[in-house]
């Protein structure tokens, strides 16, 4: 009898599998970046205890490998992104701006909001239902929000496959 085991430098497949603690459990954080109707663009999975704008970087710039065609063109790409007050740091701003893309983030409480290289735009963000409703989407499958795969690797591939399947379903107007 063969015992399969997982290489120990697989590339793909993280350490702790994506999985850690977090207010809510043992869990997996799905980073998502969506087109304005809603439909996927990429993702990147963390363990439960990430904080969502660590990984902002590592998002974008793997988004921005991946969203090529065949002549090396980019297909899509963002103009704003929408987050909430986790993504409110001055290195975000930055780093948006240096992207061409404009932050759609609140400002907290305590700072002053006249400091900013950004005046925050009220319209735009109530945009930002948009990713929220791809989540709750996602939420309704039933393999993605139990997670029975061990692997983060195999979790993202039920996540390419839910993907897949809203583009197929999607109707154009």
């Amino acid at each position: 009898m063969r015992c399969w085991r997982r290489e120990k430098n697989d590339a793909e497949e993280p350490r702790d599998h994506a999985l850690g603690r977090s207010r809510g459990g043992f869990s997996t954080k799905i980073h998502l970046l969506c087109d304005g109707n809603g439909l996927p663009l990429h993702f990147h999975l963390t363990a439960g205890q990430t904080h969502e704008s660590s990984i902002l970087d590592e998002l974008l710039e793997a988004a921005d490998e991946r969203l090529l065609d065949q002549d090396g063109q980019r297909i899509a790409w963002p103009f704003a992104i929408g987050g909430d007050k986790g993504y409110r740091a001055d290195w975000i701003d930055r780093y948006l701006l240096d992207l061409g893309i404009e932050p759609v983030i609140p400002s907290k409480e305590n700072e002053d909001r006249d400091a900013r290289p950004v005046e925050f735009d009220r319209e735009a963000y109530r945009r930002r239902n948009i990713i929220e409703r791809l989540i709750g989407w996602l939420k309704e499958s039933r393999r993605i929000f139990s997670r029975f795969e061990k692997t983060a690797k195999n979790f993202g591939g039920m996540l390419t496959l839910a993907f897949i399947r809203q583009f197929l379903t999607y109707e154009l107007v």
